[in-house]
């Protein structure tokens, strides 16, 4: 093998990429963690889409192995993402200028 397959998922040396985001959003992260965790941040955050993706197959798999869930467990799934959403798109914003003594980010693994 030759690359970056060579390694493990949390293993080999750090690699610089180049991505695209809004700039507001760019922002934001920078306001939150500083530039230097800005890094840190997105690698968590590519973590974390990783496990939903992951989670997203497994929900599939189960639901076809033992059906759709009930109406009731449905409805309470869909109140606690809705609620998520809610939680997140409150978040205080570098457009606002809210959030400047907010909680300090720390880079942990998803578990």
């Amino acid at each position: 093998m030759t690359g970056i397959e060579q390694y493990g998922k949390d293993e080999g040396p750090a690699q610089k990429v180049s991505v695209s985001m809004p700039a507001g959003r760019i922002a934001a992260v920078k306001q939150r963690v500083g530039a230097r965790g800005f890094s840190a941040y997105v690698s968590a955050a590519v973590e974390r889409q990783i496990q939903r993706d992951l989670l997203e197959e497994l929900l599939r798999t189960k639901e076809a192995e033992i059906g759709s869930p009930s109406p009731e467990i449905q409805k309470w799934a869909a109140e606690i993402f809705r609620e998520a959403e809610t939680l997140a798109a409150n978040e205080p914003s570098a457009e606002t200028g809210e959030g400047d003594e907010g909680p300090e980010w720390h880079a942990h693994k998803a578990s």
